[in-house]
C-alpha cells in the first residue's frame, strides 16, 4: 500500500500538543494513505477545535482532504476573535473549571458549569443540544465527534484562563447581571425580600441588594466586593463592556 511521506508545519501556539519530536519547524510524516488531514491532525494529539486554517502546498485546504506525497502541510492556530456559528454566545465548562466558570457569569457571560462529573459523551452531547462551547482542558473530550463547539483552556490560572476564553471570543460583556452561582439573572431586590439571607450585621450595614430570578441567591457590596470590581474592571478595560 502506498504510505504517502508529506512534510507538516504546525503553528508554534499548537505544537504543545504533539510529540516533542515534531515540535521544531518542518517535519516528515508518513500517514496511511487513507486517512484524512483532519485524521492526521487529531492524531497528532491536536484538537480539531484548535487547528484553525490548513494549508496543503500554499492552498486552503479542508479537513476531508487526504494527503499526496510530497505535499506541504501548514497547520495554523484559529484566528481571533474566533467566529462561532449562530447567536447568542454561550458556554458550557466541565468539572474541572469552576472558577473560571464564576469569573465569566461575574461579567454577565453566559457559562453553564457542571459541577459533577457526569462523563465526556454527556457533556459533549449537553453542548450539542445547547449549542453552547465547551471549554475544558481535556484533550480527549474536545475529540469527542458528538461536540458541537470546543476550546481547549491553555492555562490552569484562573487569571490567564479568563484572558484566553475573552480574547479568543470577544463575548459581550455585561458584568453584575448573572448569578455567579447558577448563572441566572439578577435583578435589583429590596431588603424584605432577602432579609432572610442577611446576617444581622449585613441587614444594619448594606442597603442595595440584587437577587437571582432562578435561584432566589441574594448578593450585596459585601467583604469581597472590592476583588471581585477589580476582576470586572481589568476586564471591561481590555476587552470592552460596561462596568456600573
Amino acid at each position: 500500500m502506498n504510505r504517502p511521506e508529506i512534510h507538516l508545519s504546525v503553528a508554534p501556539e499548537l505544537r504543545l500538543f504533539i510529540p516533542s519530536e515534531r515540535r521544531q519547524g518542518r517535519t516528515s510524516l508518513v500517514t496511511d494513505g487513507t486517512s484524512t488531514l483532519g485524521h492526521v491532525i487529531e492524531s497528532l494529539g491536536i484538537p480539531l477545535t484548535e487547528a484553525g486554517r490548513l494549508l496543503v502546498d500554499g492552498a486552503l485546504a479542508s479537513v476531508s482532504h487526504v494527503p499526496k506525497t510530497g505535499e506541504s502541510v501548514e497547520v495554523l492556530s484559529v484566528s481571533r476573535p474566533q467566529q462561532v456559528p449562530g447567536a447568542p454566545l454561550r458556554f458550557l465548562l466541565d468539572v474541572h473549571l469552576g472558577t473560571l466558570a464564576r469569573r465569566l457569569r461575574l461579567l454577565g457571560v453566559d457559562a453553564a458549569y457542571e459541577n459533577e462529573d457526569i462523563g465526556d459523551p454527556a457533556l459533549a452531547a449537553l453542548s450539542a443540544k445547547e449549542r453552547r462551547v465547551l471549554l475544558s482542558r481535556d484533550r480527549g473530550l474536545l475529540r469527542r465527534r458528538e461536540l458541537w463547539a470546543g476550546a481547549y483552556v491553555y492555562s490552569d490560572r484562573p487569571d490567564d484562563q479568563l484572558r484566553d476564553v475573552l480574547g479568543r471570543f470577544r463575548p459581550a460583556l455585561a458584568p453584575w447581571t448573572r448569578c455567579t452561582a447558577c448563572n441566572g439573572q439578577l435583578a435589583e431586590a429590596d431588603k424584605a425580600t432577602v432579609q432572610e439571607q442577611l446576617r444581622q450585621g449585613t441587614q444594619r450595614a448594606y442597603d442595595v441588594f440584587a437577587q437571582c430570578a432562578d435561584c432566589g441567591r441574594a448578593y450585596w457590596r459585601g467583604a469581597h466586593h472590592a476583588r471581585l470590581v477589580a476582576i470586572v474592571d481589568e476586564a471591561v478595560r481590555e476587552f470592552g463592556g460596561d462596568s456600573p
